[in-house]
C-alpha cells in the first residue's frame, strides 16, 4: 500500500519541524509545553499545510500519554461523552488523555458542549485544530478554556527547506530522484503557503519522471503535474472575508491599483463573482454616497454587465467599477446619518406621526384634522419650506446628515447651510 510523501516525511520530533518560528522559539510555551511533556489545552488556528496536525501528534509524543484523534466530520456526541469515561480510566492507571479534534470548527454548539465536562475535570487534555477564525467558528465557553496558537502559511523559505529535506531524506526521494532550483522554486510557488500541497506536487512531478526513465525533476514536469495554477482560497472561510475586506478598503482609500489587485486575486482564487458586486455596490453607498451619486449606478450597471456577460468577460466590467468607485470621491456622510437615525428610533420608540405630515386621501382622515397647516415646499421660495419640522411632536429635530467638502456634496453642503439661515430666520428648527 502507498504511503504519501507529505505521510513519509511527517516530523517524529520538533527539531524536524518546519516554520512556525514564533511559536516555536526557545522560550515560547509550545517549545516549553513539548520540552517538559506537559501539554495543555489548546487551539491551533492556521491555514492548511502549516503544521497543526503534526505539532499536535509531536506534543502528546512528547508527553508519554494516552492519545485519541477525532475528525469533527465523523465523530458525534456520543464519542465526545465517551471520552469523559475514558479520561477518568487513563488517569486510574496514573496517565493522562490527551484528545486532538481535527476541523473542530465544524462541531455544533451541542458536540462542543459536550466537551466542556471533561476539561473542566481535567480528565482530557483538548487540542483542537481549525481553518476557521475561533472567535467566530467555537463557542465562548470552549474558547475560555483553551489556549490559541495562530499558524502562519509556511514561507518559500519553509517551503525550500521542506523539499530539500523530502530529497535527501531515506524515507522521502533520496537515491532516486534530484531537482533543479527551478523546479523547487516552482513547487514552493505553487503551494502557497501550504506544507502538504509542497510535498504532494513534488511526489507528482516524481512521478511523471518516473514514467520517462529519467531521475531529475524539471520545471515542465512540475507543470504538468500542477494542471492549473492554485491559490490559497477559501470560499466562506477567514482568507475569503480578509481578501474582500481588503477589496473594500483599497476602494475607500481611494487606491484603485491596490482595489484591482485585490479584484484580481478574489477572482483568480475563484471567488464568486457576483459577490464581489454586491460588494461593489455596498462600497458605493457607504463610503461615496452623495459625493459621486454616479458610483452607485456604475456598480450597479456592473453587476448587470457581469450578468450578460458572464466570464472572462465580464470581470472587466468589475474591474471598471472598482477603478472607478476607488477613484471617486470619499464621503460616509449619509451612512452615518442612517446609523444615527436609527439609532434615534431605536431610543424614542414608535412615535406618532405629527398631524399636519399624515396622508389625509378620504373626508374623514381630512375631518380629523391629518394633513391640517401642512405647507406645500413647491408653493415656497426654493421650494423650501422654512420652519417646518418633519420629526415627531416633542421630539427635538435631529441633524444627521452632514455633507462634506467633497464632490457633489460640497454643493450639497452650501444649499444646506442657506436653507438652515431661513430655517433660523423663521425661528424654527
Amino acid at each position: 500500500m502507498h504511503t504519501p510523501l507529505a505521510e513519509r516525511l511527517r516530523p517524529r520530533t520538533l527539531a524536524e519541524f518546519v516554520g512556525q518560528e514564533s511559536l516555536l522559539a526557545a522560550d515560547a510555551p509550545l517549545r516549553v509545553a513539548y520540552q517538559r511533556g506537559h501539554p495543555y489545552p489548546m487551539i491551533l488556528y492556521g491555514p492548511p499545510g502549516s503544521g497543526k496536525t503534526t505539532l499536535a501528534r509531536l506534543l502528546a509524543q512528547a508527553s508519554g500519554e494516552e492519545f485519541v484523534a477525532l475528525s469533527a466530520l465523523s465523530s458525534g456526541v456520543r464519542e465526545l461523552k465517551d471520552l469523559e469515561e475514558r479520561g477518568r480510566q487513563a488517569r486510574e492507571k496514573g496517565r493522562g488523555l490527551i484528545v486532538f479534534v481535527d476541523e473542530i470548527h465544524r462541531y455544533t454548539r451541542a458536540q462542543q458542549d459536550a466537551l466542556l465536562r471533561p476539561l473542566e475535570e481535567g480528565s482530557v487534555v483538548l487540542i483542537g485544530a481549525t481553518t476557521e477564525n475561533p472567535a467566530f467558528a467555537l463557542t465562548a465557553a470552549i474558547l475560555s478554556r483553551l489556549r490559541l496558537h495562530v499558524l502562519e502559511p509556511l514561507t518559500e523559505q519553509d517551503l525550500n527547506a521542506l523539499l530539500h529535506r523530502a530529497l535527501e531524506a531515506p524515507e522521502g526521494l533520496a537515491s532516486a530522484f534530484t531537482a533543479s532550483d527551478e523546479a523547487l522554486a516552482f513547487v514552493a510557488e505553487l503551494a502557497d503557503g501550504d506544507g502538504r500541497r509542497a510535498l504532494t506536487l513534488l511526489e507528482m512531478a516524481a512521478e511523471l519522471v518516473e514514467e520517462a526513465g529519467t531521475g531529475l525533476i524539471e520545471e515542465p514536469h512540475v507543470r504538468r503535474a500542477a494542471g492549473t495554477r492554485y491559490r490559497r482560497f477559501d470560499k466562506g472561510g477567514d482568507l475569503f472575508y480578509d481578501q474582500i475586506s481588503a477589496l473594500h478598503k483599497a476602494v475607500r482609500g481611494s487606491s484603485p491599483d491596490g482595489a484591482l489587485y485585490w479584484l484580481a486575486r478574489l477572482l483568480d482564487g475563484g471567488c464568486d463573482p457576483r459577490y464581489v458586486a454586491r460588494r461593489l455596490v455596498r462600497a458605493a453607498s457607504e463610503d461615496i454616497g452623495n459625493a459621486d451619486p454616479r458610483a452607485l449606478t456604475i456598480a450597479l450597471d456592473a453587476w448587470q454587465a457581469f450578468d450578460r456577460l458572464g466570464r472572462p468577460e465580464g470581470d472587466l466590467a468589475l474591474a471598471h467599477a472598482t477603478a472607478y468607485l476607488a477613484s471617486a470621491p470619499k464621503s460616509n456622510a449619509v451612512y452615518r446619518a442612517f446609523q444615527a437615525a436609527l439609532r434615534d428610533v431605536q431610543t424614542h420608540g414608535t412615535q406618532p406621526v405629527p398631524v399636519h405630515l399624515r396622508n389625509a386621501p378620504t373626508k374623514l382622515a381630512r375631518s380629523l384634522g391629518h394633513g391640517r397647516d401642512y405647507r406645500y415646499p413647491h408653493d415656497e421660495p426654493e421650494a423650501y419650506a422654512a420652519g417646518v419640522s418633519y420629526f415627531p411632536d416633542g421630539m427635538k429635530p435631529a441633524v444627521y446628515y452632514e455633507p462634506t467638502d467633497r464632490g457633489l456634496e460640497g454643493r450639497i453642503k452650501e444649499r444646506f447651510m442657506r436653507l438652515r439661515t431661513r430655517d433660523r430666520e423663521e425661528g424654527g428648527s
